[in-house]
């Protein structure tokens, strides 16, 4: 049975018999709203009532601080509370893309596990009872009996979970460096704990039999676990609080949890803390680049482009995407990949399927074979020389995905209008907010990632769906999603010596309000 439905009835009922009531006494529109408030409470009282008589026998077969003990129940203390393991689970669904190694610690009977759909999948916990229970749940997942903090692998994974573990491990320390260990240098480690502003509450619900009874809890503040996580060689990306409402009040519970839980204040008063958590920054291997230069109605900048094109990567892949050009940028594209052949260096010429400049960048790196991937546009405002600091910035290690800004250093007179420069400037803090990093020039065109993480927001496309003309949005709000380390490199922006723009210039204001709009509800509520 649907474990709201005792709510929704008691609530329903209740409303009923108030507006019942208050239409017999001929009551005014004030009376009705403290009889409807009335009504509410006493429908959570009876809800707490049928909860509190459901966990009698649960909490006693579930010694305090014995999960061997508690593991036959498990399913059924987390179905008195499905609001709040809703909400961590659709949390870390949202950064985890399906198909990855993943690997678990504190896994239970492993249903987290299996929600996120790994291609390959372990869960680690310290009950061998709940592992058995895991085992027989999901055969197709691997698990190990062992205490987190303890547990060792000369695997790799690409993302390790620890969910409603840390506020009851011994050495939360040695849980992140164990979890170091067994990521990749790309990994990252998501923690879920119980945030210590909600420590009263919750010890409150334990005592009540209306939430499963913990083992030596202590609470850790988003400041203690990011220092300890620093101390384990990590950095933090993404913190953020969920579930204001740990109960399913029709209306109220996706207004709090989705909606009022992004404001200023209450974002740090949710039940649950969750942090996204990349290894510190550590040198890459020298790679191989690919270069991808989209371009309608260039030709003038063809031959510039590869001859301004400084040396540098392990090998360098250079792509011209040709997209409908009324000039002769065709022409002169093919005259390049018929160049003398300079070691290193391959010149592909194509011709993108559709319209836009999106749609180029989706062609282009479909065709790629570099393991770092740019985008160079052929206007040449932003100079090619300036590619390999973007290179660098990614070899070092800081960034996952670095994003050009146009914003910083002063450009010629005739690269912006006045209108378009503050237009930018205000949506960098509007975007900010809306991806939780730091972002100064959404539309600088020169954005660059590693070739893996552009796969994984190819993964999560269907998310977003084909909602960006330009490509620009495309590759941020994926980054977002994935919880990538986004770094700004400031560029210097140069006004075009060949041609007109492609773009109207109260054009990508437009976007960018549609684009911040579409953000709003795909990376806040959700």
């Amino acid at each position: 049975m649907d474990q709201r439905l005792p709510w929704y009835v008691c609530w329903l009922i209740g409303i009923i018999l108030s507006v019942w009531g208050c239409a017999r006494q001929g009551w005014g529109p004030g009376n009705v709203i403290l009889v409807l408030l009335a009504a509410s409470a006493a429908a959570l009282a009876v809800v707490f009532l049928i909860k509190r008589w459901k966990s009698r026998g649960l909490a006693g077969r579930s010694e305090l601080g014995n999960f061997a003990a508690m593991a036959p129940s498990w399913r059924q203390w987390q179905a008195l509370n499905p609001v709040y393991h809703g909400e961590v689970r659709r949390a870390v669904k949202f950064v985890v893309p399906r198909g990855k190694a993943v690997l678990e610690l504190g896994c239970a009977w492993g249903d987290l596990l299996a929600h996120l759909e790994p291609e390959r999948g372990v869960g680690v916990d310290a009950a061998e009872e709940q592992v058995r229970h895991a085992r027989e749940e999901h055969p197709t997942l691997e698990f190990a009996v062992a205490e987190a903090s303890a547990f060792k692998t000369e695997e790799q994974f690409d993302y390790v979970i620890a969910t409603d573990l840390i506020n009851q491990v011994e050495d939360v320390q040695a849980l992140f460096e164990k979890a170091k260990a067994a990521l990749t240098p790309s990994g990252q480690l998501i923690v879920a704990w119980h945030n210590s502003a909600w420590e009263g509450v919750i010890g409150l619900a334990e005592r009540l039999g209306l939430k499963s009874p913990s083992h030596n809890r202590h609470w850790i503040s988003f400041v203690d676990v990011e220092n300890m996580l620093e101390l384990a060689d990590f950095e933090v990306v993404h913190h953020e609080t969920r579930c204001l409402c740990p109960i399913d009040i029709p209306l109220v519970r996706p207004l709090l949890n989705q909606v009022l839980i992004r404001l200023p204040i209450l974002k740090h008063f949710g039940f649950v803390d969750l942090a996204v958590a990349r290894p510190a920054a550590a040198p890459r291997p020298e790679a191989k680049v690919t270069i991808l230069i989209p371009c309608r109605n260039e030709a003038g900048n063809i031959a510039s482009a590869l001859e301004r094109l400084p040396r540098f990567g392990r090998e360098q892949e250079v792509i011209f995407v040709e997209g409908n050009s009324t000039d002769n940028t065709w022409e002169e594209v093919q005259k390049a990949t018929r160049l003398p052949p300079v070691p290193g260096l391959s010149i592909l010429a194509m011709q993108q399927p559709g319209r836009g400049k999106g749609d180029a960048v989706r062609a282009g790196f479909d065709r790629a074979t570099g393991d770092i991937l740019m985008i160079l546009d052929a206007d040449l405002t932003v100079q090619p020389e300036e590619l390999p600091r973007f290179y660098n910035a990614l070899i070092s290690g800081k960034a996952d995905f670095v994003n050009g800004t146009r914003l910083v250093y002063p450009m010629d007179e005739q690269a912006m209008r006045f209108l378009n420069l503050l237009a930018n400037k205000g949506f960098s803090v509007l975007f900010t907010w809306l991806l939780g990093q730091p972002i100064r020039d959404t539309l600088c065109g020169t954005k660059v990632l590693w070739r893996d993480r552009y796969l994984d927001i190819v993964t999560n496309r269907e998310y977003f769906g084909d909602f960006d003309p330009y490509g620009d949005f495309d590759l941020l709000f994926g980054a977002a999603k994935l919880r990538l380390k986004i770094v700004n490199l400031p560029v210097h922006y140069k006004e075009r010596t060949y041609g007109d723009t492609n773009i109207s210039r109260f054009q990508g204001g437009w976007l960018l309000l549609r684009m911040f709009l579409l953000g709003i509800v795909r990376l806040k509520v959700y």
